[in-house]
């Protein structure tokens, strides 16, 4: 069952003020000990969270750097059983997310995984391939594991799915940043509006992803949503540098999120 730490941990970054940095990781990428040096140096990096990709060979959500990620981790013999074992054994400073596509899931046996992964102990769960309301018998075998269920939403979903989306969600709602897949890209001019929209229909924290690059788009990012998530930039620093490598990047982005609070926060009417 859910013990709320993903919930607690956004109560906690709305008191402090602050948007959630969330960065990804490809469980077993480069290998498991990178994947597990990474998640214990999170916390001290900068984030709030963490989103720990399961590898799957047909990931049409990612891009190319993430796509070769998880090729790369299942060459070495990385499972979904060995993504439970390598959270069961990680450091529990920063809550995770697990992200993971349908088909390995369906054929862990959906049930049997939401247990497991909580026992494992993960915080929450994102399934990237799970549209509300399109595989109703799924969505209730994976709520029945009491972990909460992100969703996710596009810049192009209307008021009335939105709606819909973030009644389904539980511990926060990921907006898609951008059309297409992660990686480098134009992040769309929709964005504040459906963060808008979203704000009228929950009171779910809204984080963004897909197309948040670097440290500039991070504090623009920061500007609308209470949360970011960095995938394709962390992987990519950590295939060329290692975990040294990928943490001093999560410690560029805190900043950069910290300045874009900052900033807004001097701009409010009556600021000193």
């Amino acid at each position: 069952m859910s013990d709320g730490r993903l919930e607690a941990r956004w109560r906690a970054v709305r008191e402090d003020g602050r948007a959630a940095l969330i960065p990804y990781v490809t469980a077993g990428h480069p290998d498991r000990a990178a994947t597990r040096a990474l998640l214990g140096g999170a916390a001290a990096a900068g984030a709030d969270l963490v989103e720990l990709g399961v590898p799957w060979s047909d990931p049409v959500a990612d891009g190319p750097v993430i796509q070769a990620s998880s090729h790369h981790a299942l060459a070495a013999g990385m499972t979904l059983r060995g993504v439970l074992e390598l959270l069961a054994a990680a450091p529990r400073d920063t809550p995770v997310v697990l992200m993971s596509y349908l088909n390995p899931i369906l054929r862990y046996g959906a049930r049997a995984f939401a247990a497991d992964a909580a026992s494992a102990g993960a915080a929450g769960l994102l399934v990237t391939d799970l549209a509300v309301g399109a595989d109703p018998d799924t969505e209730a075998a994976l709520a029945a594991g009491g972990l909460p269920l992100v969703r996710l939403a596009a810049p192009t979903t209307p008021p009335a799915r939105l709606a819909a989306i973030a009644a389904a969600a539980r511990g926060f709602v990921y907006l898609v940043g951008r059309l297409g897949v992660t990686g480098a890209g134009d992040l769309a001019e929709s964005l504040g509006a459906r963060v808008a929209d979203l704000r009228r229909v929950t009171d779910l924290p809204v984080a963004i992803g897909f197309g948040v690059d670097g440290a500039a788009r991070a504090r623009r990012v920061a500007r609308l949503a209470d949360g970011v998530v960095v995938g394709t930039a962390v992987v990519e620093r950590m295939e060329r540098g290692g975990v040294a490598a990928a943490l001093e990047l999560v410690r560029e982005l805190r900043a950069a999120l910290d300045d874009a609070r900052a900033a807004g926060r001097a701009a409010e009417p009556g600021a000193a």
